[in-house]
């Protein structure tokens, strides 16, 4: 996965809307490989920054049949985190008409930080993927337009409180969602995604996921 700073500005989310995972599918009567797919997925990167594969969160491998450029593919030869919208076809193959990256978070350590701010949002949805790589967020924030035209930035990142022993010999990570607010004005409502990078090495055996939200704070757990 591609490095991220350990800052608080670890995740910039710009202006262009994220798309939902749950798009509906739609049927043209041209049999089983006309359905528009949309998923989340690992996007594998070759050596000239080219999408060539991607594997969903539901564990479906695919070759993409017109391998895919985008502006922030910036290094080669790595996985980056995306959501695809795309129809199957045969032999293992789908071809993408659209995709985008997702905002991908990884916990540090809470010294690392130099400034915590907790800043409302909404949190509509939460779920562990079914390989327990990922906790996907699906996000409500608040925004606006200044004089100028130019919608507000939220910065994103997650803090790792502590990791706690449990009387059954378990451990369970104490994450918190961090969010910065900005000078972005709070006129509407935008739905934004994503990921929680979830640790391989010193793995827990369930999180905490504390998120503060406009109806107050929120505790999510999930047992991986």
């Amino acid at each position: 996965m591609k490095r991220l700073s350990s800052s608080i500005f670890l995740c910039l989310l710009s202006s262009v809307f994220f798309l939902s995972c749950e798009a509906d599918n739609y049927e043209k009567g041209e049999g089983r490989y006309s359905l528009l797919l949309a998923d989340f997925a690992d996007l594998t990167v070759n050596s000239e920054k080219v999408g060539v594969s991607f594997l969903t969160d539901e564990g479906e491998n695919f070759l993409i049949s017109n391998p895919q450029k985008a502006s922030w593919i910036q290094t080669a030869d790595t996985i980056y985190r995306a959501y695809l919208y795309y129809n199957k076809i045969e032999n293992g193959k789908a071809r993408v008409t659209s995709m985008g990256s997702l905002p991908t978070l990884k916990p540090r350590d809470a010294k690392e930080f130099k400034r915590q701010p907790q800043d409302p949002l909404g949190l509509e949805s939460s779920w562990l993927t079914r390989d327990g790589k990922y906790i996907n967020l699906g996000l409500l924030l608040k925004n606006g337009r200044d004089d100028n035209g130019k919608e507000g930035t939220h910065a994103l990142s997650i803090v790792c409180d502590e990791v706690r022993q449990n009387d059954d010999q378990t451990q369970t990570a104490y994450y918190r969602l961090l969010h910065d607010q900005g000078k972005a004005p709070e006129y509407y409502t935008n739905r934004r995604y994503a990921c929680i990078l979830l640790p391989t090495e010193q793995r827990p055996d369930s999180v905490c996921l504390t998120v503060n939200t406009y109806d107050g704070v929120v505790v999510k757990k999930f047992k991986l």
